[in-house]
């Protein structure tokens, strides 16, 4: 599979449905982090984030990225999941914890939540999964349109993903709400489906760095300039930090 192929999957897979994950979760009781963990992402973070924000983390599953956070000193730290099983279940785990918050909810529709209500909306493989399922231009921008709308004005929107440029930018730039930053880091956890997310090799290439995790790249209209940086086939995840209200 191509870089960010995932993106341009023609199978379907029942990502969208709580029914695939709460099946997923009732199975697979432990813990785990899709793609990377706080302890890699955390100086990017730090130059988005402050500890006093308030922060959702969609598509959290059994993640411990909020933990980590809020032991790194986060405050306010809500996650969202479609699977009422493995929400139920951190909510149990995190019981005593009240800077932890679980709620079972639909990234593609969170009325519960007001507008402007969230200073950041880390993403790490939920939108990928909507790009894997049916419907999947209709379902992404759902979500994107409902991030945007629970984001406050110059909030970010932290997107982990597979998907490249080629893949990713002109679905970001079409809800017409941000300007985008664009990371990236290195690959190094993979995921349990590489089928789905993941190019078809899991093996970084030793060798110089063109780029700093913190250092956003350049990003022209169509992303070639993040290829001409990069390369072809990097073994990378990128990361767009859309702020919204700066769009150029």
């Amino acid at each position: 599979m191509a870089p960010g192929a995932a993106a341009a999957d023609t199978s379907t897979h029942a990502y969208g449905e709580a029914s695939y994950w709460d099946q997923r979760y009732s199975k697979d009781r432990g813990t785990f982090d899709w793609y990377q963990k706080y302890q890699s992402l955390g100086p990017l973070f730090d130059l988005y984030l402050r500890r006093h924000h308030r922060l959702l983390l969609v598509g959290c599953g059994n993640s411990v990225l909020g933990e980590s956070m809020v032991d790194d000193g986060y405050q306010d730290v809500v996650n969202i999941d479609i699977s009422s099983v493995v929400i139920e279940a951190m909510q149990e785990k995190y019981s005593d914890r009240p800077r932890l918050k679980y709620i079972k909810m639909d990234v593609r529709e969170m009325s519960s939540f007001e507008s402007s209500s969230f200073d950041a909306v880390i993403d790490k493989g939920t939108l990928d999964s909507l790009m894997c399922g049916p419907n999947a231009t209709e379902n992404a921008t759902k979500m994107l349109k409902e991030v945007g709308r629970v984001l406050n004005d110059k909030g970010v929107y932290i997107l982990i993903t597979y998907g490249d440029p080629s893949y990713r930018l002109n679905l970001l730039r079409g809800v017409e709400l941000w300007n985008i930053n664009m990371h990236v880091i290195e690959l190094i956890i993979v995921p349990p489906l590489p089928l789905l997310f993941l190019p078809d090799r899991t093996e970084k290439t030793p060798g110089q760095k063109a780029w700093e995790l913190t250092t956003p790249l350049p990003l022209n209209e169509d992303g070639s300039s993040v290829s001409a940086v990069l390369g072809s086939n990097p073994e990378v995840h990128y990361i767009y930090v859309c702020i919204k209200g700066e769009r150029r």
